[in-house]
């Protein structure tokens, strides 16, 4: 329940303003956005990690993807958003919004549609396939177990991944829970990149959206690529731009947000 609680008070913050998105223009050859894209080609996956609650990230989002469809290098868009098995890649290019939440099987609880229907969308409508890329729930209880999980990153990776996974509960999570809720994080990052590596085509990129904890190149997704997968991870950060520290390639930084404590409703009701 604790993990429920954490995870709803980050993903659902306030995305005013994402339902206008769909409705928005692609970006040109020459936008920002594109040149932004450009000169990160070319690359088999490209990792946009986001904050969950900037809505200026879906807005980049959309447009990457409607920058890379645009050039004909969109392999597929994968989400966090969507758990792994559930695909578009049947649907055809004019398919409802209806249509494409239910072949996600969209949580829209968890994610609103508001926000992330904007990006889905505009690769549905380029013929490009979107994929979900979430370690399945029904996994997560066995993953809690797997031991085999810890040996996937070194000594220091995974104690960072043990520290965020605590400080991601707000320091409520039982220590004897630290462990197992760390086995989660890195089964989801391991489902994601074979997401990635499954949708991989010659000569396009595939987009993963996710958070940046999620696209970190010393914690996340890109541990579990293989080395053949040339791999590019943009940190996209509400405020001023920081240093990457080799966890990512780029940060975009983003209009700042008011500070806010994610944790104050938790710890006034635990």
């Amino acid at each position: 329940m604790l993990f429920r609680r954490a995870f709803t008070l980050s993903c659902m913050a306030p995305l005013l303003g994402a339902a206008m998105l769909s409705g928005c223009a692609a970006p040109t050859a020459d936008s920002p956005i594109d040149r932004r894209v450009a000169v990160l080609l070319p690359v088999d996956a490209l990792l946009l990690g986001e904050q969950h609650d900037a809505s200026e990230h879906q807005v980049i989002e959309r447009e990457t993807v409607q920058a890379l469809a645009g050039r004909g290098r969109l392999a597929a868009l994968a989400i966090e958003m969507a758990e792994e098995g559930n695909s578009t890649a049947h649907l055809p290019a004019d398919a409802s919004e209806a249509q494409v939440q239910a072949a996600l099987s969209w949580n829209d609880k968890g994610w609103p549609w508001a926000a992330y229907g904007p990006v889905v969308m505009a690769a549905v409508r380029a013929g490009v396939p979107v994929v979900g890329a979430n370690l399945e729930r029904a996994h997560m209880k066995d993953a809690m177990s797997d031991v085999s999980l810890d040996a996937q990153l070194n000594d220091d990776s995974r104690a960072t991944q043990r520290e965020a996974v605590r400080s991601g509960h707000c320091n409520l999570l039982p220590e004897s829970q630290v462990i197992p809720m760390t086995r989660i994080q890195v089964a989801r990052d391991r489902a994601m990149a074979q997401a990635v590596v499954k949708a991989k085509q010659p000569g396009k990129t595939v987009l993963l959206v996710s958070g940046a904890g999620h696209s970190n190149k010393r914690l996340g997704v890109p541990q579990h690529l293989p080395t053949d997968v040339s791999v590019k991870v943009v940190r996209m950060r509400a405020g001023a731009a920081d240093a990457t520290d080799g966890a990512f390639d780029v940060v975009w930084a983003t209009p700042a947000l008011p500070e806010k404590d994610y944790c104050a409703g938790v710890k006034r009701t635990s």
